[in-house]
């Protein structure tokens, strides 16, 4: 009899250690998860735990292991992989929200009340401004002086052009900067009428006013960061790829990270002047869980709306004008070669045809033999027919679909008819690379990830326009464009086995909203906003 109750003790504690679910941090179900994985499946129900995902299925097949005092019931909201925007300038926009904000102004008048409004508040002994946009306005000249001059005869004015390859200065400012109509400009230009600066400065030149801007202090630093997560969250964007960053600015946010101040993931892309390269390729990448240091951003030349994107032929709308690259081929391919020894990769700006010719070419000549290398063009933005093969050699189109949909009013233009056919030009370039990744160019373009997805699948702006969509042969599916601002993007990063899909062992990042991106309405996509973002299994927004 004893022997009989022992067996049923022993039969009761097995059967009971077999039904005993496992306890992890967060449940959620009722959902429609869609993991971005390989076959682009959907699940209902992802248990987390330590950060990260744990089991991944039907409701059932979790609640019936898992356990948690933290149940989250979805109620049929849609789940993705947190969103990336795989090129931007986190930093700098943190930055241009301590300073006059110019983005949609309409006028130079309507310039100049912005800042007589932020100096009632700051009264700056300095004036830093930033997003005006001269193709916006009645009158699609650049502005001068003059104005500046007359409303600010004392104070410095710097305002930098919405694309940031150009500025407008007073006269106060050329005066501190030393720069004179003699001054010479290479690499950009220094606008001369009448004999005189007119106070535009394009791209290299720019540098002598930079230098006498008051470096923002610590404080300074520190605000601009946490304010730009909080936008970051509030829209989604769980990690973002600062593309351009010093190594001061690197460090703080390694340190703010450290500490939980600043809990976004951060892929840096380091300045590519040689004192960085020297610094970074001694010290070697750098990773922690929040922070990828282990890329380059190299300038190849300017802007298409300042005329400083460097193109084959002049410029359709201003005879002799052809930009310029903001190095010689020979530098940049020196660089590249320096990079091309190392473990980093190379992320290069890109948007005239003729500056992406001389830098896939340096790509293809200095990667020869080289495998998994993954460098980036980032922009990508006007293509000669005959270089588009280049991207099947396993370099990757980083792009910023919202370039097409604000440019397209303009853009023709500038290049012509023939032109502009391969310019903005996503189908064609996933196409041949088999993936891109997408991102914003905020502050040059807005945060909002929203709009990318829009203009990536409509080619069309926030107001719905063109009908029928800006040179629709080069949209994008809405599974491409997910997996351009999840997947692939992580995949660019050297990323994708932590992030970028849902799946069991990656970090928990997700955002949730309540319509489907894969099936609502194409109108409807600007207006979704996500009902909250998670990053590493904690709810940021």
């Amino acid at each position: 009899m004893k022997q009989i109750t022992l067996l049923l003790s022993l039969f009761l504690v097995f059967s009971c250690n077999q039904n005993q679910k496992k306890t992890v941090d967060t449940i959620i179900t009722h959902a429609t998860i869609y993991t971005v994985d390989k076959t682009f499946s959907t699940a209902t129900a992802m248990a987390i735990s330590e950060g990260k995902i744990v089991a991944i299925g039907t409701d059932s097949e979790i609640q019936n292991v898992y356990e948690s005092k933290n149940t989250i019931d979805a109620k049929g909201k849609f789940i993705y992989p947190g969103l990336i925007d795989a090129h931007c300038h986190f930093y700098g926009f943190g930055l241009s929200l301590q300073e006059v904000d110019l983005r949609g102004t309409r006028s130079m008048k309507e310039v100049i009340a912005r800042i007589k409004a932020f100096q009632k508040v700051k009264k700056s002994d300095f004036i830093v401004g930033n997003g005006w946009d001269q193709n916006n306005w009645v009158e699609k000249q650049f502005p001068t002086k003059e104005e500046l001059d007359a409303e600010f005869p004392d104070i410095p004015v710097v305002l930098n052009r919405i694309d940031g390859h150009a500025i407008i200065v007073n006269s106060k400012v050329l005066k501190l900067a030393g720069i004179t109509k003699d001054t010479k400009a290479v690499g950009g230009q220094i606008e001369i009428k009448n004999g005189e600066p007119t106070g535009i400065l394009i791209d290299n030149p720019m540098d002598l006013v930079f230098k006498i801007i008051p470096k923002p202090n610590r404080k300074t630093q520190i605000a601009a960061l946490v304010d730009a997560e909080k936008n970051m969250f509030h829209y989604g964007l769980t990690t973002v790829n600062d593309a351009g960053l010093d190594p001061d600015v690197i460090h703080l946010i390694d340190s703010l990270q450290k500490v939980k101040v600043l809990k976004i993931n951060v892929y840096a892309m380091i300045s590519a002047n040689q004192k960085n390269i020297d610094l970074y390729l001694k010290k070697g990448i750098y990773k922690t869980n929040s922070l990828d240091v282990r890329s380059f951003k190299l300038f190849g030349d300017g802007a298409l709306g300042s005329r400083g994107a460097c193109l084959h032929k002049e410029y359709s709308d201003m005879a002799k004008q052809y930009g310029a690259l903001l190095s010689s081929p020979s530098e940049l391919k020196g660089i590249a070669k320096q990079i091309a020894a190392s473990d980093f990769q190379l992320n290069s700006h890109a948007i005239g045809d003729s500056a992406n010719t001389v830098l896939l070419k340096i790509y293809k000549e200095v990667l020869r033999g080289k495998k998994d290398r993954r460098w980036k063009i980032e922009h990508a933005q006007i293509i000669r027919e005959q270089d588009f093969d280049y991207f099947k050699l396993g370099i990757i189109p980083s792009v910023q679909p919202t370039h097409a949909t604000s440019d397209m009013y303009w853009a023709g233009e500038r290049l012509g008819k023939e032109r502009l056919k391969n310019a903005y030009a996503y189908k064609k370039l996933l196409q041949k690379a088999g993936i891109i990744a997408l991102g914003t160019d905020f502050p040059v373009e807005q945060v909002n990830p929203m709009l990318t997805f829009h203009a990536a699948v409509a080619r069309k702006d926030s107001k719905n326009y063109p009908k029928g969509g800006f040179q629709i042969e080069n949209a994008l599916s809405r599974e491409e464009t997910l997996k351009g601002m999840t997947i692939w993007a992580a995949y660019s990063n050297f990323e994708e086995k932590e992030k970028g899909s849902l799946e069991v062992g990656k970090w928990a990042d997700f955002v949730i909203f309540d319509q489907d991106l894969m099936k609502v309405n194409e109108d409807q996509i600007v207006k979704i906003l996500p009902k909250a973002t998670y990053l590493k299994g904690a709810k940021v927004n």
